[in-house]
Order: structure tokens, then sequence, then C-alpha cells
């Protein structure tokens, strides 16, 4: 099995796995591997560093971390700022939970949210579609709606 690096058109990295280096070939050749994020198949290869498993191996602490844990200083040690490929992880793990945590009640979006700010129908988690003028009359009427940019690789299921 080989883990490839793999970056699309739009910049969006991710992992492919295959069962050879000519597998892989095939299948991008007949652009059918698709970007996570946004479905692109337009997918080219990035260089990747070896993988070794080192089941000894510990991650030392520099020595300035460990002073400050051991001081159990009163402010918080600033942390450098996430890379882009942590807030990639963080996006989609928060996609994923909106899908797994509320019904898709798709292009009726806005008429389900008066019906459920209004009463007339249970309160619950929803996600959907609107145009930007309806995301602004439900803002106006006072019913909180958050936009979540959805692309279109997660019209289907999940992997």
């Amino acid at each position: 099995m080989k883990v490839l690096d793999l970056r699309c058109a739009n910049g969006h990295g991710f992992e492919g796995w295959f069962d050879s280096e000519d597998d892989f070939l095939d299948q991008n050749g007949r652009r059918q591997i698709g970007c996570p994020l946004c479905a692109d198949s337009v997918v080219t290869r990035m260089p990747s560093a070896p993988r070794l498993n080192l089941s000894n191996a510990r991650q030392a602490v520099p020595t300035d971390d460990k002073a400050a844990l051991s001081a159990g200083s009163a402010s918080p040690t600033p942390q450098a700022p996430a890379a882009p490929a942590d807030m990639q992880a963080m996006w989609l793990a928060a996609v994923r939970h909106a899908i797994a945590n509320t019904d898709d009640v798709g292009p009726r979006f806005a008429e389900e949210a008066r019906r459920i700010h209004y009463g007339e129908t249970k309160a619950r988690g929803i996600r959907g579609r609107t145009t930007p003028d309806e995301r602004e009359a439900l803002h106006d009427e006072g019913i909180e709606v958050f936009a979540l940019p959805m692309p279109a690789g997660f019209d289907g299921p999940l992997q």
C-alpha cells in the first residue's frame, strides 16, 4: 500500500492510498481521484518524506516548554498559528460534525428556519441552501443563521 501526498489545482492538500504507483497513475489519468474538499479532479503528487514507525522513539519537549510546564506560570505560553493543513483538518471536522448533527432541508432552509423560529415546528438543527437575500431577510427577522460553505465534493457521501 502506498500513501501519497496529493494536491488539487485549488491548492488543497490531502492523502491518497493506492495499491501501487501504477494504480495511482491509472486512476489519476482517468480523473478518478477527487479532492475531498472541492471535488477537483486535477490532482498532482507532492513530494513526501518517508514514514518511519519507531515504536520506542519519544518526542522530546523543548527546554523552554519544560520550564514553562514545571514553573506552572499563570499566563499560558503563546502558541504558534495553526498550519494550513491543521486548519483544513479542523474545518473538515466541523463540517462533518454539522452534517452528522443537523437535518438537511435543502433549498427550503429559509422557510424551515422561520417555522422553527416562530414555533410552528419542533426546534432542531438544520442545514440547507439560501440566497444572500434570504439570509439577510432571516437576519432582519432576528433569526440567527450561520453560512458554512459546502464544496461540491460534499454532495455525496463523505470519505
